[in-house]
């Protein structure tokens, strides 16, 4: 007995009882994907069955009020109906509103939610056919034309959808009406048409059904091409945000500035990597803060109207490289690719393109054309001190006799020979390094050792140019970790260009002396001297004057040197004037202050 109750009891939980949210989600995930129609009409007719519901219960407690007024207030319209069908009457209306109760509580189930369709077909039967099944009992037949008219149109009109569930609905009312009442042979109680089988019943009844039954299917047809056209505007616009995602993400990680700018030099658009080439940290910044692109971006205002020139000319530009300015002030090298964007007409809309930022690109390429500069300044000067020794030597003895060389003479020459090879090596390390700045070999080097060397290559210049060079470098300076080949380029190219830039007769002075933590070093000379505007541009690449003798500007090599010691941890630069003489000085850490600079080497 209590495994029966309990059984009872999991039957009503599992079908009359209420569902839960999650319940009725699964009803409809249940159904397969491809009948995703099939659930949405599922859903629509549970949902326009309870609103029918509501619309039968308005008209069924009308016509129970008008009986029950009846019974009151006599109405003469009922006078033909004797008074026991009309008490009759009221219990059948107080029986299908019972009956439309118990409908509202089953369209809240479990039961309800999975098989709207049936409670449908229940719910239009019951109401119909209590009527019906009371005038069987009575003996007549009652063709109740009015009620089908008003239960068949409120159906068609509330749920139109799936019509074949209207057509069965109407033809069990109808197979009753004319199938019970056939059988039992009644006829209805109308005097003058008795028989149950009137022609202009039956075309009535026919066309009625018809009509509703064909709206439904049109609805029905109607709502289903518009459930898949939804379908495949929501999926298009699936993809297109799929899509608009996929480009912004391109858009918004591109390694490459993207931008729009219109003809009157505004920003449009700009993602983050152009921001971040401009120095700002978001777009928006880009396009609020650049209101005049030729003067507010551009080192060279002109570099703009070349852009739109070209773009004139061609519709495009490819590969324009020009110099800006970022946030911070920095300079830095963009190349830009471009096109004009039209409308219909021709009418220019705005330029669009990319930019990237080949600052370090030109980094590489200067320090490329450094390497090969260096190559031929560098290597050229102890390559002319040992021509020198040569032809001063061919010079002296007939052309037939042997020339004694002294073994001084050949260690300078091998001592020469090493440092143009010490230089080519180094000169290819700083060339694989590309703009990392100059390699350095550190070692513990005395600076004494390292000027002399300098010195003695380069005597037979001194002798040539009549030139005299005083080296007060002493031994007893504290110890430099360096590299000793780039320190004898520096001492060497400061030499010669001294001797190059200035007449004949020049002196010469090399002092170094220990100021704290550092050597500070000077070399002197009582030449021409140096503007004071020449000397602001001494250091820059490629700086010279106007003739080589008496040029100030000293081209690569001082350019070189001052990366030398920057790269040693120290600074270089220059005091002098016109007609007084220059002094180069520049500054080298000793050892105990410079491990951390050589560890980083």
């Amino acid at each position: 007995m209590d495994t029966l109750w309990k059984k009872l009891q999991r039957w009503w939980r599992e079908t009359i009882s209420a569902p839960t949210i999650h319940e009725i989600q699964d009803v409809y995930k249940a159904v397969p994907h491809q009948q995703d129609w099939l659930v949405s009409r599922h859903r629509f007719l549970w949902q326009r069955l309870h609103l029918w519901l509501w619309l039968v219960l308005g008209c069924l407690l009308t016509f129970t009020f008008r009986d029950v007024y009846d019974l009151f207030f006599p109405l003469e319209e009922l006078d033909l109906f004797p008074q026991v069908w009309k008490t009759q009457g009221l219990a059948i209306n107080v029986a299908m509103l019972f009956s439309l109760l118990v409908c509202f509580a089953l369209h809240k189930t479990k039961f309800g939610h999975r098989h709207p369709g049936i409670l449908f077909l229940g719910s239009s039967w019951s109401l119909s056919l209590a009527s019906q099944l009371f005038a069987t009992i009575k003996g007549f037949a009652l063709p109740d034309t009015p009620g089908w008219s008003l239960l068949f149109l409120s159906q068609a009109t509330f749920m139109p959808v799936r019509w074949n569930l209207h057509l069965v609905c109407q033809m069990g009312i109808l197979a009753y009406y004319f199938g019970v009442n056939t059988v039992l042979g009644l006829k209805t109680p109308i005097p003058e048409n008795p028989e149950i089988y009137n022609v202009t019943f039956i075309l009535y009844i026919f066309w009625f059904c018809a009509i509703c039954d064909f709206g439904v299917y049109l609805y029905d047809r109607l709502q289903s091409s518009e459930f898949y056209a939804h379908k495949e505007l929501e999926s298009a616009n699936n993809k297109l945000r799929l899509a608009e995602a996929k480009y912004r993400s391109i858009f918004e990680n591109a390694i490459e500035g993207i931008f729009q700018s219109s003809p009157d030099g505004r920003y449009i658009t700009a993602n983050p990597a152009l921001a971040r080439i401009y120095g700002y940290t978001y777009p928006e910044e880009v396009t609020a803060n650049f209101t005049d692109i030729e003067h507010q971006l551009y080192v060279d205002p002109k570099r703009r109207r070349e852009f739109i020139r070209l773009i004139e000319q061609d519709g495009f530009v490819s590969e324009f490289e020009s110099q800006i300015y970022r946030q911070d002030g920095s300079i830095v090298w963009i190349v830009e690719k471009a096109y004009a964007v039209r409308d219909e007409q021709g009418n220019l809309l705005y330029y669009e393109g990319l930019i990237e930022d080949i600052t370090q690109r030109k980094q590489a390429q200067e320090a490329l054309r450094i390497f090969f500069h260096a190559v031929s300044h560098d290597l050229r000067n102890p390559v002319l001190g040992t021509v020198m020794v040569l032809r001063n030597l061919l010079a002296h003895q007939d052309d037939k006799s042997l020339i004694p060389v002294s073994r001084l003479i050949l260690e300078r020459m091998v001592q020469s020979s090493d440092r143009q090879l010490n230089l080519i090596n180094s000169l290819l390390e700083a060339h694989i390094s590309e703009v990392k700045g100059v390699v350095l070999q550190c070692q513990i080097v005395e600076l004494q050792t390292v000027v002399r060397a300098a010195i003695a290559d380069l005597e037979p210049m001194l002798a040539d140019n009549q030139a005299t060079l005083t080296n007060l470098v002493t031994a007893d300076l504290p110890l430099v970790n360096a590299d000793p080949t780039q320190l004898w380029r520096v001492f060497s190219n400061l030499i010669v260009n001294a001797i190059k830039h200035n007449p004949p007769g020049l002196h010469l002075t090399i002092n170094a002396t220990h100021q704290g933590d550092k050597i500070y070093c000077t070399v002197s000379d009582n030449g021409v001297g140096i503007s004071q505007q020449q000397s602001e541009q001494l250091f820059n690449l490629y700086f010279r004057g106007g003739n080589l003798r008496n040029s100030v500007g000293l081209g690569l090599g001082l350019y070189l040197c001052k990366h030398i010691i920057t790269a040693h941890g120290g600074e270089i630069g220059i005091e002098s004037e016109s007609e007084t003489g220059a002094t180069f000085w520049l500054t080298l850490p000793i050892v105990n202050s410079q491990w951390s600079l050589v560890n980083s080497h």
